[in-house]
């Protein structure tokens, strides 16, 4: 997390290294398309063929929707859905704002199709949701100048982690809900999450302040020592290991640029402008990522940049987003010649 913050925080500080960034991350989405097909149809091969290891063994994880998820080089394919989510994401905001016209001399609004195209074929339903808030949050502003479905958004993670770390949230209370709104399949999922979640949040009390660290006390153990607990979310893996210190530090990194970026130095009426905009998406798109780590823990580094960029930005006063008009150059006018004879 350290280094990539910092590389961030240092480097792509103001709105124009933000820019660079966010193209960066559009071209990466562009890139995986290929490989992304390919497993979309063939299974998670690629890194057996070009590692020689299987670095994926679940397969019955990557059948989803008659076809397969793609894993392609990441550790799950959760992982590469909320890649291409982003990377989708910032594409359609760059188009709509007119911030990026064309891509290596191609116009970008068919690039942006084929890149939607490819990430709902990653078939992660959860990535899909992400991306549906994000673009409500985006034409919230776009259309309504006003932030608060960021703000809710952000007041929910918070509410959670604050309910779950203190013991306080019970499944029981929403699995009704959940059951009626995704099927049984999905609930029946997430209801393992939730109780594995509850045994190991009780654990982590036990050294409420600071955590067990990587010694493995935060995990759960039968009485023949045996490991029994699985940790799907990076909220109680921060919690186990670091304790509530921890929690709140590595979130608070991660949500409070954001927070500021929106309310003290770039309010959403000024998300459309093209300079504004790559960084806008990005942070709503790391906010996305940190909703994510409330259920899964798929950590990619590029969301600790993001986190530095924005991070450098709202530390500096707001940069001015009038266009400088370009001042024709002084005319060179000759003397008069005295007339001679």
């Amino acid at each position: 997390w350290g280094l990539p913050y910092f590389l961030g925080r240092l480097y792509l500080n103001n709105l124009d290294g933000l820019r660079q960034l966010a193209i960066g991350i559009f071209a990466g989405g562009l890139a995986y398309i290929p490989f992304t097909m390919i497993e979309g149809v063939k299974g998670p091969i690629l890194h057996l063929m070009v590692y020689g290891v299987n670095a994926f063994e679940d397969w019955g994880q990557a059948r989803r929707m008659g076809g397969w998820r793609p894993v392609v080089f990441m550790q799950h394919g959760l992982m590469v859905g909320l890649w291409m989510m982003t990377a989708a994401l910032i594409g359609t905001w760059l188009w709509q704002t007119g911030t990026l016209k064309k891509f290596q001399g191609r116009k970008i609004k068919p690039l942006v199709i084929v890149l939607i195209i490819a990430f709902f074929l990653c078939r992660s339903t959860g990535a899909y949701s992400l991306f549906g808030m994000a673009l409500l949050v985006l034409f919230s502003a776009k259309w309504f100048s006003t932030s608060l479905p960021l703000l809710f958004i952000m007041g929910y993670i918070v509410f959670y982690l604050y309910i779950a770390a203190s013991g306080q949230f019970s499944s029981k209370d929403v699995m009704g809900f959940i059951t009626s709104l995704f099927g049984e399949e999905r609930a029946s999922s997430l209801k393992f999450r939730f109780d594995m979640e509850e045994i190991l949040g009780d654990k982590a009390r036990l050294r409420f302040l600071f955590g067990w660290g990587d010694s493995g006390g935060n995990r759960v153990y039968n009485d023949y020592g045996q490991d029994i607990s699985v940790t799907d979310s990076l909220w109680i893996i921060t919690f186990g290991t670091n304790g509530a210190v921890g929690l709140a530090s590595l979130f608070s990194s991660l949500l409070l640029p954001v927070i500021v970026f929106c309310l003290f130095r770039y309010p959403a009426r000024t998300w459309s402008n093209p300079k504004v905009a790559p960084a806008a998406v990005l942070g709503v798109a790391l906010t996305m990522y940190v909703f994510d780590c409330v259920l899964n823990a798929m950590t990619n580094p590029i969301f600790a940049v993001i986190a530095g960029g924005i991070s450098g930005l709202v530390l500096k006063a707001p940069e001015s987003l009038k266009v400088k008009k370009a001042t024709a150059p002084p005319r060179i006018r000759s003397l008069p010649h005295p007339k001679l004879g």
